[in-house]
């Protein structure tokens, strides 16, 4: 490839709610893409609200979030397509945007390409036309050594002749990212690049493309509604919410240590358990919890938390004869390999336990709930 393949290092964690500093640490390997303070409006509605955060050279960061929470709004501004209200773009010490300063940078004048979820490819060109659209002002022979060395990449070189009726949904986006990459841009923006294919290509379809981008190296923001997707392709995830970032960091970081109810609720399978805190200990619906599962407590006695419980923490039995059972079954989901067993406690929480697919309970069954994590439980102050 003629652009430098980077080695990907993760930037450090950002939660406005955790202890951990608002790091973002792209400046530990260059940044390229910093944004301050953006923010967008549309009538009486912001869309985006003083949304800073930094991406670093060579890194996927995926924004995540549900619809209307500002991801795509967001990226939209940084491509130009949207003026920003406030705040200031800055990729590679280049001011595109600042509305205080009265600078506008045309979209046409970005350094940028971009991935559209419709593919956006032209019906009457070519894959390899297709391709080639962007650097049509090469000289022929490096343009032609570019989109065949492209074509190659996303695995369509015998593909060159073929017009987008005669290929796959998963063929029309990786031709869609090679026309994006053509120009070697200094970041790629993705706008929910899977949304229009398959459940069972878009696995597939994001493992490829996670590939093609880290063989080019190029810096990346992938917008996505999709939790397990992000978690999947991205260095680092920034999840928004309302048109603020909620949290931003490693994804294993956002998962394990979400900075909200809100982070929590959104990456898997959320369940609370109402809690009273007591010296080091929280009781809750289905027992006492001790200080191995909340070291650094410290909170006054009769303080009510939420504990953040997902359903491999927690393990079901049918509540034995002469026994106090801590709920009821009211849902079972089977998932191939597992059963997902939703329980009900006495109090009214509402949590989920995993189990083994040979484990068959029934619904309404009485049972006891035991945690079984290894790892310390997040918890939410009320």
């Amino acid at each position: 490839m003629s652009r430098t393949t980077h080695n990907r290092t993760d930037a450090s964690d950002a939660s406005p709610a955790a202890d951990d500093s608002d790091a973002d640490d792209a400046a530990a390997t260059g940044t390229v893409l910093d944004l301050s303070g953006l923010t967008k409006t549309y009538g009486p509605e912001t869309a985006v609200d003083a949304l800073s955060m930094s991406v670093a050279d060579g890194e996927i960061l995926a924004l995540l979030g549900p619809s209307g929470c500002g991801k795509t709004t967001t990226l939209r501004m940084v491509a130009g397509l949207e003026r920003a209200d406030a705040g200031t773009i800055t990729l590679d010490d280049r001011t595109l945007a600042d509305p205080e300063g009265g600078v506008f940078v045309p979209p046409e004048e970005h350094d940028i390409g971009l991935v559209f979820q419709d593919f956006a490819l032209f019906p009457h060109l070519s894959a390899a036309e297709n391709v080639a659209f962007g650097i049509g002002d090469r000289p022929a022979a490096e343009r032609e050594a570019r989109v065949d060395e492209l074509l190659d990449l996303v695995g369509l070189g015998d593909h060159a002749d073929h017009h987008p009726e005669e290929l796959s949904g998963g063929q029309k986006q990786r031709i869609a990212l090679a026309r994006s990459l053509a120009p070697e841009p200094d970041v790629l923006l993705l706008d929910e690049p899977l949304s229009n294919l398959d459940v069972a290509l878009r696995v597939s379809m994001r493992e490829e493309m996670r590939r093609i981008i880290d063989e080019t190296g190029v810096t990346a923001i992938w917008v996505t509604h999709d939790q397990e997707e992000a978690l999947s392709i991205a260095d680092r995830v920034g999840v928004m919410n309302d048109g603020r970032l909620q949290q931003i960091g490693r994804p294993e970081r956002i998962f394990e240590r979400p900075s909200s109810r809100f982070v929590a609720s959104f990456l898997g399978q959320a369940g609370f358990l109402t809690g009273r805190v007591d010296g080091d200990a929280v009781e809750t619906d289905i027992g006492r919890l001790d200080a191995t599962h909340f070291p650094g407590l410290d909170l006054p006695d009769g303080t009510t938390v939420d504990v953040l419980v997902r359903p491999d923490d927690l393990q079901a039995r049918p509540a034995a004869d002469g026994t106090t059972a801590d709920g009821r079954l009211t849902q079972r989901q089977y998932q191939g390999p597992s059963f997902v067993y939703r329980v009900e406690t006495t109090e009214g929480d509402s949590v989920r336990c995993m189990h083994n697919h040979t484990e068959l309970f029934e619904v309404g069954q009485p049972v006891t709930v035991d945690v079984v994590a290894d790892h310390p439980l997040q918890w939410f102050e009320r």
